[in-house]
């Protein structure tokens, strides 16, 4: 047994990355286990597992004491000192007990601890290699679905996407191949367990790193993202260096690299708008497409008021007020959309001049055209 063992050891040591030390220490302990199962046995012992020279012996052991109360676990002082004269109290005496046909039931347990033993190994590869790839994009191949979830090969592993994480507009079959995000890697009894999204922001992060060098290489940054899965995502661009223009190279030429990133989420319309410290700037390129001609902010409130032409205010607040709210939740400040015909009745705009001496000024913009009055108030929305 021991030279069968002792090449299936080295193997494992080579393709696994286990070393011998290790599964010999859990054989070891797996055959006290064996011994004493098998053999009816309670005493204490010592298994010692020598695969060089070619032996396994069983030892007992025994604690001296002056007066023996169990005869299995114990052994006077007198007759420990009949085997060896060298014995004090306290030592501990080991007999030979290794049965005949032990050798049988050790090879069934050793090739059952090693193959526990790779089990655990492979399980535990695949952990480390996937619990460095958190908040990382990877292919995937669905490969079954229930009532809630989504299953998704990965190759090693199989990768559970909640329903709460799926794209609502997309259907998946089995054998499709598409993009994840890496959410969480737990360990588990059954190994590691991976679960992934398609709608965590991260994942339209990944994709422009992907898709855009300028922001791989870090020349261009991605500031802060604001994302409604499947239907439309904000993201603010910077860079410091003048030569590049950051929402051009997101866009690409004749915007492919933004339509490639669209067409992996299923069409879902990505805006891209030019980040600033500026909460004045900031706020009204987030508004994007829709015009702005004033923006007043107030930085104890961590509001603004944001006066945009009469026309273009539907296409400020957007579609059930999608373009405000995306914009509120991209620059982190809560947005009031007033129609300039409003502002100027409620006495907001224009501003008195000295007012305008610290405020970007956007009436050249955009033509005026008064239409209704319209009041509608953006504001951050904790459901998104």
């Amino acid at each position: 047994m021991s030279s069968d063992l002792l090449e299936a050891l080295t193997a494992l040591e080579q393709q696994k990355g286990i070393s011998r030390e290790v599964l010999v220490d859990a054989i070891e302990a797996a055959l006290v286990t064996a011994y004493k199962r098998n053999f009816n046995q309670a005493q204490n012992v010592r298994v010692d597992l020598n695969l060089d020279k070619g032996t396994m012996k069983v030892y007992s052991r025994k604690d001296v004491v002056e007066e023996v109360e169990d005869e299995r676990l114990q052994i006077s002082l007198e007759d420990a000192q009949v085997i060896n004269p060298v014995y004090e109290l306290a030592d501990i005496v080991e007999e030979e007990v290794t049965p005949r046909d032990f050798g049988r039931i050790a090879a069934q347990t050793a090739k059952q601890v090693v193959t526990q033993r790779v089990r655990e190994a492979e399980r535990g590869l695949i952990y480390e290699e996937y619990i460095d790839r958190e908040e990382d994009i990877v292919n995937g191949i669905v490969e079954r679905m229930d009532a809630k979830n989504l299953f998704v090969g990965l190759g090693k592993v199989e990768a559970v996407l909640p329903s709460s994480e799926q794209i609502q507009t997309e259907t998946y079959a089995p054998h499709d191949r598409i993009k994840v995000y890496i959410t969480k890697v737990e360990r588990t009894a059954r190994g590691p367990q991976v679960f992934v999204s398609r709608t965590h922001p991260g994942l339209l992060r990944r994709l422009f790193e992907l898709e855009v060098p300028e922001i791989y290489d870090g020349t261009v940054e991605i500031k802060s993202i604001a994302r409604e899965a499947g239907d439309r995502s904000k993201i603010s661009v910077h860079t410091t260096n003048e030569e590049v223009d950051p929402v051009g190279s997101c866009v690409g030429s004749r915007g492919a690299r933004v339509q490639s990133i669209s067409n992996e989420l299923n069409g879902e319309k990505v805006d891209i708008v030019e980040w600033s410290e500026d909460p004045v700037v900031f706020v009204a390129n987030a508004l994007s497409p829709s015009k702005v001609i004033d923006v007043q902010v107030d930085e104890e409130e961590r509001s603004t008021t944001v006066v945009v032409p009469d026309y273009q205010l539907s296409l400020a607040i957007g579609k059930r007020g999608q373009n405000a709210r995306l914009a509120a939740k991209l620059t982190g400040w809560k947005i009031d959309i007033k129609s300039e015909t409003d502002a100027r009745e409620l006495g907001i705009y224009p501003r008195a001049e000295e007012d305008y001496l610290e405020a970007y000024e956007y009436e050249e913009e955009a033509p005026v055209e008064q239409v209704e009055d319209i009041d509608l108030y953006a504001d951050l929305d904790e459901e998104y």
